[in-house]
């Protein structure tokens, strides 16, 4: 069985003082733990406090983000050499959220995930349909698709890895998550696309399949029973330090 992975998306919360001091505690309850694996994705701003209080422990840092380019005159972006230099290795790729307000396209996400892979750093690729896609039973459909295009003409090799992150839209942040049965059925969807791409040692050694979408303590655990599922990506609950240990602790026990 592959280590779960739990990475917290803290998104655009938190000031710099209580993101150190989350952080501080959170280095405090897992840096020594070697049998889950903990990812922090904070702001871009708090990358290299947060490098800095994880060095010597076993908790990985990940960026929300990332320019497709290694350097060049683009605004506002940050470079996939700079992540690695500060020790990031993880970066969440084509979350719903900057898919709907920032206008990132399935070209998008492929270039970041070519991008990550070229640099050493794991793309997170999240995909996941919307309520209407939902209405239409269309779900399966537009996962397939969001999931082919981010993988077009991406190739695994060696030691490299990649984390799939299946996000229902209408379930972020909204307190209703998925019924895991349902999820189920999507993530045999990742599954078989996957299997499509690439060789099954690949498929079964080198990717992990996650679940987002107001994951909670009350429910992490049906989740946690799942075929194919090896962690979670944790968005509200991430940013309690009580809630998101819990998490840890009842998933995949």
């Amino acid at each position: 069985m592959v280590k779960p992975i739990f990475i917290a998306n803290w998104k655009m919360n938190l000031t710099l003082k209580e993101r150190v001091a989350l952080a501080q505690q959170i280095k405090d309850d897992w840096g020594k733990n070697t049998d889950k694996e903990i990812v922090i994705c904070p702001p871009f701003i708090s990358l290299v406090q947060l490098a800095e209080i994880f060095k010597n422990s076993h908790i990985k840092l990940g960026a929300q983000d990332v320019f497709w380019e290694e350097t060049g005159a683009y605004t506002g972006e940050i470079s996939p050499l700079i992540l690695k230099e500060i020790d990031c290795q993880y970066v969440i790729i084509g979350h719903s959220e900057r898919r709907q307000y920032l206008a990132e396209t399935d070209e998008m996400v492929n270039k970041k995930v070519a991008a990550c892979l070229d640099n050493g750093l794991t793309p997170i690729i999240c995909v996941g349909e919307s309520l209407e896609q939902r209405q239409r039973n269309d779900s399966a459909t537009v996962v397939h698709w969001q999931l082919n295009r981010a993988l077009e003409g991406i190739e695994l090799v060696d030691n490299e890895q990649l984390v799939i992150a299946y996000e229902p839209i209408w379930a972020i942040g909204t307190g209703r998550p998925i019924e895991p049965s349902d999820a189920q059925e999507i993530l045999q969807v990742i599954r078989q696309t996957l299997i499509d791409h690439y060789p099954l040692t690949i498929v079964n050694n080198n990717i992990r399949l996650i679940y987002g979408g107001s994951v909670e303590p009350d429910n992490c655990a049906d989740f946690s029973a799942v075929d194919y599922l090896a962690g979670f990506l944790v968005g509200g609950a991430s940013l309690k330090r009580e809630l998101f240990n819990q998490i840890v602790k009842l998933s995949f026990s």
